[in-house]
């Protein structure tokens, strides 16, 4: 069988469960089963790449499909206590379409969709005799014909969209095909459907506007079970071992549920758990170009923004989604909403950040392209201003930052630390292929502006302290009386940064270094 009742989700399923590393959300389908044959049963879920779709597509159809006795699989899950779980499971005709799978020598719209065609034919006339010798002007006739009702469970649904032979008339043929085969028909009991994008972002509304559709942006419902959340991540530290909590948090955490609480990119933290490692895992999979493409199609509406977040600041905004005008991301609003869609962003509270290291490593090669401008100059030269610091020359680093402060740069005038904070970031962004820099760190008795934590131990910790119309003695007298260097004082050695702006005198750097 291609699609109708299959053992292929049984299967991919039974490999999730054999995992060292897998996180129960088989609650998952006792919230799902609520919804079946009531106006809640169209349901989509989108989430960025890598973030636990296929994996629950799979628990779904290996739960609801007929044709085999799945109770070995889900007896020790959570859902076995659910007062559903023994009314639906293995109940139900399942139709399981992973529609990423393309057809060998596949070069058109057309080739694609006749092979999704021919294969559910292939299986409704395997299953039901009846139906032979019969003409059939579309799928969905053939379905009601069959007099039973499906499950439809439709994984990676806008796979489709990225390929290159799809024009607009062909997006909107497949639209028109989802909504024939699914949109007010009897037979269907559920259909659920995961996809990267929102709907909104192909269809005008019509469609598949019977669909509601649960995004990172809009998702207090089934947030759950998509990621890893806090209590997860320490309950797999604690039994693997090979990679610490802390360490997870800094490179993976990031984003939120609605409720406030964490989450973690849930392929990254299986990686690193199995290789013992952390690494950039889950950006190495999805097309990152996108980050540079949203931003690039409006660079000045965002650039300003991104700076501001790579500097450790959140960008308070209030977004409005991401709906079907919005496929050629001209404004602001438009291409922040779309970089939260795919994961780039965190959104929570009405305030923007990115997420965690794994991401800010992308945003700062972004930062290095052609098409930002002046800004890309100052990356450029940001490792020579790391080496004169290194070497404690006080007047090249004032120099440096005096002539990025000249640049023609609107946002990085100084009005306050803020401001300042946004040039020291991008003046030592090269600093962070060496360091561990901490924006805002609580350090001995307050909070410290930055302090770069070497990730070998042969370079020296770095403090630094900004002050705006003051003096660096000032700034060096706060690291000082504040203790700031009880964070790094496991370091032999530490440097002491002070970095004044004043608008009479300008830059001023003053440097200690404590042995």
């Amino acid at each position: 069988m291609n699609y109708l009742n299959t053992n292929i989700p049984k299967r991919l399923f039974q490999d999730a469960l054999n995992d060292e590393i897998y996180v129960d959300k088989s609650m998952l389908i006792a919230d799902i089963s609520r919804n079946m044959n009531t106006k809640s049963k169209y349901i989509c879920i989108t989430r960025p790449r890598r973030f636990g779709k296929t994996v629950n597509a799979n628990m779904l159809g290996a739960y609801y499909t007929k044709g085999y006795d799945a109770h070995i699989m889900f007896d020790d899950l959570q859902v076995a206590a659910s007062a559903l779980y023994e009314k639906d499971l293995n109940q139900h005709n399942v139709i399981y379409m992973d529609l990423s799978r393309i057809p060998d020598m596949c070069s058109s719209y057309r080739d694609y969709i006749l092979s999704v065609m021919e294969k559910l034919k292939q299986d409704l006339l395997e299953v039901y005799p009846k139906l032979n010798g019969k003409k059939y002007f579309s799928l969905s006739d053939m379905l009601l014909n069959t007099g039973d009702s499906f499950i439809f469970i439709i994984d990676e649904w806008d796979s489709i969209f990225y390929k290159d032979f799809m024009s607009r008339n062909d997006q909107t043929s497949y639209l028109e095909f989802l909504k024939g085969l699914l949109k007010d028909q009897p037979y269907v009991e559920l259909a659920y459907m995961t996809g990267v994008l929102p709907i909104a972002k192909y269809s005008s509304g019509s469609e598949l506007n019977m669909f509601r559709e649960y995004n990172f942006m809009n998702d207090n419902t089934y947030d759950i079970y998509f990621g890893f959340n806090e209590t997860e991540v320490k309950e797999l530290t604690e039994k693997h071992q090979t990679v610490s909590y802390a360490e997870l948090a800094e490179w993976y955490d990031g984003y939120y549920l609605s409720d406030g609480r964490r989450l973690f990119n849930p392929r990254s933290v299986h990686f690193a758990l199995t290789d013992g490692k952390c690494a950039n895992y889950w950006t190495e999979t999805g097309p990152m170009n996108e980050i540079a493409h949203c931003i690039e199609h409006n660079v000045d509406a965002v650039r300003e923004d991104i700076v501001k977040m790579v500097s450790g600041l959140a960008v308070r905004v209030k977004l409005n989604g991401y709906s079907a005008a919005e496929q050629e991301l001209n404004s602001r609003d438009e291409i922040l909403s779309a970089m939260v869609v795919y994961g780039f962003l965190s959104y929570h509270d009405e305030c923007l950040r990115i997420p965690n290291f794994e991401l800010m490593e992308k945003y700062q090669e972004v930062l290095a392209r052609k098409s930002m401008g002046e800004v890309k100059e100052i990356v450029d030269s940001s490792k020579e201003i790391l080496e004169a610091t290194l070497a404690c020359d006080e007047k090249k680093v004032a120099a440096m930052l005096e002539k990025v402060h000249d640049r023609e740069i609107p946002f990085l005038k100084y009005s306050d630390e803020n401001s300042l904070s946004c040039v020291i970031t991008l003046c030592y962004l090269a600093a962070r292929d060496e360091y561990r820099i901490e924006r805002e760190a609580k350090a001995g008795k307050g909070y410290c502006d930055y302090i770069f934590i070497p990730r070998k131990k042969d370079k020296p910790a770095i403090i630094l302290e900004l002050k705006v119309n003051a003096s660096c003695e000032e700034a060096m007298k706060q690291i000082k009386d504040r203790n700031y260097i009880q964070k790094v004082e496991q370091y032999p050695e530490v440097l002491l940064v002070a970095i004044n702006y004043d608008e009479k005198k300008h830059h001023e750097c003053m440097i200690e270094r404590i042995r």
